[in-house]
């Protein structure tokens, strides 16, 4: 019974045309419309952590000639939650958003304008050196996870031309 499951599984997703989006390996057409991605400067902490994560993504397949250049403005914000009795704040939230600019950099067409945001609950203890870690650790994940959500909206343009 599995196996007549599995079967028609199979023939359902082949008639549903999927393809793989990274098809091809390092050398498909969107691993290589990735690596043509230029990420110029990114002001701040967070954009210096935002832009290494991308570039790291990005340039996988090696190394193109940028045909693209991807504009990146962050937001982060880090706030009081947990506010206790005597005034004490016992929980924060940190909070990095980002709008960015996928451009054709030879005609200057905006091919994709989108946002992305994260957040994160971070502890206050009584160590302020392991509450200043936490809210570091806390802005490195948060770079990982926007640039991951980056590039994947990025991929899926970059499919689409």
């Amino acid at each position: 019974m599995r196996f007549v499951f599995s079967l028609l599984a199979c023939l359902a997703l082949a008639a549903c045309n999927l393809s793989p989006m990274y098809s091809g390996g390092g050398s498909g057409a969107v691993a290589q419309g990735l690596a043509a991605v230029d990420v110029p400067p990114i002001a701040g902490r967070a954009g210096w952590l935002v832009r290494g994560e991308l570039n790291d993504r990005l340039g996988a397949a090696g190394n193109a000639a940028p045909q693209y250049r991807l504009d990146v403005r962050l937001d982060d914000n880090l706030e009081a939650l947990g506010i206790l009795a005597d005034d004490t704040v016992s929980r924060e939230r940190r909070t990095l958003r980002a709008r960015y600019q996928l451009v054709d950099a030879s005609t200057g067409e905006i091919l994709l304008d989108a946002t992305e945001g994260a957040d994160a609950g971070i502890d206050v203890v009584s160590s302020e050196y392991a509450t200043i870690a936490a809210e570091q650790t806390a802005l490195e994940n948060l770079a990982r996870e926007i640039a991951d959500r980056i590039v994947t909206r990025v991929a899926l343009t970059l499919r689409e031309q």
